[in-house]
Parts: C-alpha cells; sequence; structure tokens
C-alpha cells in the first residue's frame, strides 16, 4: 500500500514563503510522476504543477508560474513544493499526488492513483 504524507503548510502573509514536503512509502515511485493540486474554499480541486520521474520535466498552473518549484528526491522518496511571493489567492488545502502509469508528468487528475491527506496553506493580506 502506498502512503503519501504531507508536512510544511500554515499561515504565512502575502509576499512571504512556504515549502511544503511529501514523502512516498509502501512501494518505489523512482519512475513515477509526482504532483501537487489545491482546492480552495468553494472551488474544485485544481493542477498546480507536476515533475518527470527524474525530475527532468516540470509543468506548472499559469497561476503560480514564475512563483512555484516543484523538486524531487528519489533517494529519499520525497517531493518538494518551494512557493515564493505568496498571495491570498493560493490560499487552499494542498495534495500531493503519485502517478504510477506516467513517467514524464501528468496534468489531470485521474492519471494520479494515490493522493496526500492535504495540508492547508492561508495566505493572509
Amino acid at each position: 500500500q502506498v502512503q503519501l504524507v504531507e508536512s510544511g503548510g500554515g499561515l504565512v502573509q502575502t509576499g512571504g514563503s512556504l515549502r511544503l514536503s511529501c514523502a512516498t512509502s509502501g512501494r518505489s515511485c523512482i519512475h513515477c510522476s509526482m504532483g501537487w493540486f489545491r482546492q480552495a474554499p468553494g472551488k474544485e480541486r485544481e493542477f498546480v504543477t507536476t515533475i518527470s520521474w527524474n525530475g527532468g520535466t516540470t509543468y506548472y498552473a499559469d497561476s503560480v508560474k514564475g512563483r512555484f518549484t516543484i523538486s524531487r528526491d528519489n533517494a529519499k522518496n520525497t517531493v518538494a513544493l518551494q512557493m515564493n511571493s505568496l498571495k491570498p489567492e493560493d490560499t487552499a488545502v494542498y495534495y500531493c499526488a503519485a502517478a504510477y502509469r506516467t513517467a514524464g508528468g501528468a496534468y489531470y487528475e485521474k492519471d494520479y492513483d494515490y493522493w496526500g491527506q492535504g495540508n492547508q496553506v492561508t495566505v493572509s493580506s
């Protein structure tokens, strides 16, 4: 059974930074894609970013491009999301996810097989 455990969320002021981490266990994710999604109150969950199995390819939603950076460490089975220049509209529950059927990055929720529990990020104005 695969488990994804997230950490690092919290409360930050506009313009601040936060770093989310996600640790996988139970099944190697060396050849899987990893991604981050978020869900704001009253809204559907949306794609934030994804990274290929070797970290060589990344994709970002336009709303976070240039501010967020995804990275992974396959030796430690972790993926991280560095969030800079945070805005109130970034407030959401953030989820990490693992896609075992694709290695080059995955954009759609249906492509992901396992999800973390979610981590609250709140940006105050």
